[in-house]
């Protein structure tokens, strides 16, 4: 019994460590967002994922400058690649206890309105995000608008 609890605690910790551990290449993430989605800001909630898509005033490199500030304020959120200028940004945010990692990307391009800004926020790993994708980029376009 005993043995056997030691075992569970071994990979546990070794499931804990890669899921921390694991590295996040910037090829396998920072991907267009595209979201065929009509751009009302309304988010679209999928099966470990989300997607929305806006249209806003500024240039693009100013909505995304504003949105690489609202996404850095949110806690274990981190810049993987990108930059506003050049017109994209994936984002790392991980999970309190586990530190699973979702991955957040944001482009924007320019509109007659302004900018058009895609997001894509998705899970590396398991099937399931139990909303969480979907309640990030509510909370970030809620900070984003004007």
């Amino acid at each position: 019994m005993i043995r056997f609890a030691l075992i569970a605690v071994f990979v546990l910790i070794c499931v804990g460590a890669w899921v921390r551990l694991a590295p996040s290449n910037p090829a396998d993430w920072h991907e267009d967002p595209v979201t065929n989605a009509t751009p009302d800001c309304n988010v679209i909630p999928g099966t470990g994922e989300a997607r929305a898509a806006c249209l806003l005033p500024g240039t693009p490199a100013e909505v995304l400058a504003r949105l690489d500030a609202v996404a850095l304020a949110t806690p274990r959120t981190i810049r993987l690649a990108g930059s506003a200028d050049t017109g994209r940004i994936t984002w790392i945010t991980r999970s309190r206890l586990w530190g699973f990692p979702d991955y957040t990307t944001a482009a924007a391009s320019a509109a007659p309105e302004g900018a058009r800004l895609d997001i894509h926020a998705r899970l590396r790993f398991g099937t399931d995000d139990t909303g969480v994708n979907a309640a990030r980029l509510t909370d970030w376009l809620a900070r984003l608008a004007p």
